[in-house]
């Protein structure tokens, strides 16, 4: 039913050249891919957000303009830095030629009288440049834009398990006003740290800037200070902890001494949490390559978040408790969609190794997917199909006591010997680091709690065919809307 294969097919878009323009962007996006093959292309590069340092801008009023409408946009990083002025992490939109992607116009929605047709988007695709002073600062952050507009994001189906999916996903997403939440906060962070190590640059990691954040995702971020060794973390967590308890807009600091020691803490009087660590710039490169897949097929994003969603219900997805993180989730996703017969994704570390080079400057890491040719998939299978398939072959067909998860060469790898993987009971190997993502689950009764979801939703999906059969997705949707 879900035959597999290990070496995606590649091609190339029909504009992949540069000579014509793409089409205007679709009406509506069909999740599902039963329309003309070539939906499913990979963006260009180019069209990723980019994610780059700035000085602030001068304290004149500027007002929100209005950007246009892309999906991706390459990336990069202004290697320009001063100690004396605060700095923003942003999107500049400004000298790129931004167009919308080769897409196909869907086939318009069967009219019904069920609530199988997914509501239109809530959400913008435009890139965004508002102001927002905070006290004593003057900082004017541009974000990527990750979400869907109403006027374009429509799943035009009759498969009522792919309509509730587009559902959850369009309702949970990270909104632009919570990835502003986090910039804001950022930037005051990075200016106070500042006065201590001048150096300092922060960065936002993690689902708040790969794309697969929801609205309720924590925001991670990574503390680089150039000469500074990883041994010397605790240290500099130690100062910090020190100079948190100083500020007016933290609380609830934490310092937790794990194997990547973090600061946790809360923006004060809201419920954004934050996790701090010095050094660990693998969460950075993580970063680029996780929203290089994000973006590769527009089915990427809604089935991790449904994934996401579904773990998180049925308390498998927490680390510190034993069980799954979300970046090891994301990691299984992104194999299983690489291994069927017909790949929804490629290997872009496989194909690509000069544009994810491990040991690349990391001032440069975000220019590495901006040559990256345009991938198209003949995959054609629906969101409920592939949320399906996810979970059969996980319950299923996957071996967990002999092999090795791994999204960098697009298949699974024996386990051998060596004290990464063996006796371990869930190996999923980390794309740049090479290690194991998912030693949290260290206990026999966590590993098989987590396979007896898998095989007891793929059951329950399998014969309902439907998103309640597996977790309360209407509930969750009521949940996330009454967000600010």
């Amino acid at each position: 039913m879900f035959p597999r294969r290990t070496t995606p097919p590649r091609g190339r878009s029909a504009y992949s050249n540069g000579l014509h323009p793409p089409p205007p962007a679709p009406q509506s996006y069909d999740y599902n891919h039963q329309s003309l093959p070539g939906v499913h292309s990979f963006p260009r590069r180019e069209r990723l957000p980019s994610y780059e340092w700035n000085p602030p801008p001068s304290t004149s009023t500027v007002q929100p303009r209005h950007m246009p409408a892309m999906i991706n946009g390459r990336k990069r990083q202004n290697d320009q830095f001063s100690a004396h002025h605060v700095k923003r992490q942003r999107v500049d939109t400004s000298r790129h030629h931004l167009s919308s992607p080769p897409l196909i116009h869907s086939r318009p929605p069967h009219h019904r009288t069920d609530r199988a047709v997914a509501q239109p988007s809530r959400l913008s695709r435009t890139g965004f440049d508002h102001s927002y002073p905070g006290p004593n600062l003057d900082i004017r952050p541009q974000v990527p834009a990750v979400v869907e507009s109403s006027s374009s994001l429509h799943a035009s189906t009759t498969e009522k398990l792919s309509c509730q999916m587009v559902e959850l996903f369009e309702a949970c997403q990270q909104q632009p006003s919570d990835l502003e939440r986090k910039e804001v906060c950022r930037a005051r962070l990075q200016q106070d740290i500042q006065q201590i190590f001048p150096s300092a640059r922060l960065y936002l990691t993690g689902s708040s800037m790969n794309g697969l954040g929801s609205r309720c995702s924590d925001a991670d971020i990574c503390l680089v200070i150039k000469g500074n060794k990883k041994t010397d973390a605790l240290r500099v967590l130690g100062r910090l902890l020190k100079l948190f308890k100083t500020l007016s807009y933290v609380e609830r600091n934490q310092l937790i001494r794990a194997k990547v020691p973090i600061l946790r803490f809360r923006e004060k009087g809201s419920d954004l949490e934050f996790d701090l660590n010095v050094n660990n710039t693998v969460g950075i490169r993580n970063t680029f390559l996780l929203r290089s897949y994000a973006y590769a097929d527009l089915r990427v994003r809604p089935v991790i978040l449904v994934v996401k969603k579904w773990a998180r219900y049925n308390n498998i997805n927490d680390a510190s408790k034993g069980t799954l993180s979300s970046y090891t989730l994301a990691l299984m996703v992104l194999h299983y969609l690489q291994t069927l017969s017909e790949p929804v994704l490629p290997s872009l570390q496989r194909d690509y190794p000069e544009s994810f080079n491990p040991l690349m400057n990391l001032d440069m890491v975000p220019e590495g997917p901006k040559h990256i040719p345009p991938y198209i998939s003949r995959n054609q299978s629906s969101l409920g199909e592939l949320l399906l398939g996810f979970l059969k072959y996980y319950a299923t067909d996957f071996s967990w006591d002999k092999q090795v998860i791994s999204v960098r060469e697009a298949r699974a790898f024996p386990k051998n010997n060596s004290k990464e993987w063996n006796n371990k009971f869930i190996c999923v190997e980390e794309p740049f680091e090479r290690n194991n993502v998912a030693r949290a689950v260290h206990e026999k009764l966590k590993f098989d709690a987590i396979k007896a979801k898998f095989a007891e939703s793929c059951r329950l999906l399998h014969e309902r065919k439907e998103l309640n059969s597996i977790l309360p997705f209407r509930a969750i949707i009521i949940k996330e809307s009454s967000r600010g």
